[in-house]
């Protein structure tokens, strides 16, 4: 029996789940749960994960997993994409919580206004533009310095952090002035076989 991801294929923070899956090859079942239809307020969804969201990961024995970073964590461990090393894994969870608490809140959020709801650029929540162009920039610092987040080579930070990037420009967020952060999505997306975004 293989395990199975419930998610919805709009996600980013699914994206996030099943990028990881994928590239190490993991043998899932794919579940799609259509959030804007109610599909993770009904009794078999929350009796999963009573938070009612998505991703959620249930394993061959029945027990689920919830968040995004904890089930990537969860299938990469002891992969190159989570390496034993300690200081690499703190690195890996400094820029995942970083992540969590300073980027996708703010780009995500823009990427939902105009994408989900339909709203014109200029109707975004100002706040969130702020802060997702100071994200953006403190990513284009990092590859201006490095090629990836965490070490030598692509971890789960990286893929992490990449969903939203690349998507930026669905958000109103311009890449264009952020040479770096484009090269990195550029390796990125070679990495894990994904086809450019066209926006």
């Amino acid at each position: 029996m293989k395990m199975k991801i419930y998610g919805d294929g709009r996600s980013g923070n699914c994206d996030k789940v099943r990028l990881v899956a994928d590239y190490l090859r993991h043998p899932y079942d794919w579940v799609e749960v259509d959030i804007l239809k109610g599909g993770t307020r009904t009794a078999e969804f929350l009796a999963m994960n009573p938070q009612g969201q998505v991703p959620v990961l249930v394993l061959p024995d029945g027990r689920s997993l919830a968040q995004s970073g904890a089930i990537m964590r969860y299938l990469a461990n002891g992969t190159p994409l989570l390496p034993n090393d300690q200081r690499t894994r703190a690195k890996i969870d400094e820029w995942m919580f970083w992540e969590a608490g300073n980027h996708e809140f703010f780009v995500a959020g823009c990427i939902a206004h105009m994408t989900f709801l339909g709203k014109a650029r200029e109707t975004r929540d100002p706040m969130r533009v702020e802060r997702g162009d100071r994200a953006l920039d403190i990513l284009e610092d990092q590859f201006g310095r490095a090629d990836w987040l965490a070490g030598d080579a692509m971890t789960i930070a990286d893929i992490a952090i990449l969903v939203h990037t690349r998507q930026a420009p669905l958000g109103g967020f311009d890449l264009a002035p952020r040479p770096s952060v484009r090269a990195w999505i550029a390796r990125c997306e070679r990495q894990v076989g994904m086809d450019a975004l066209q926006v």
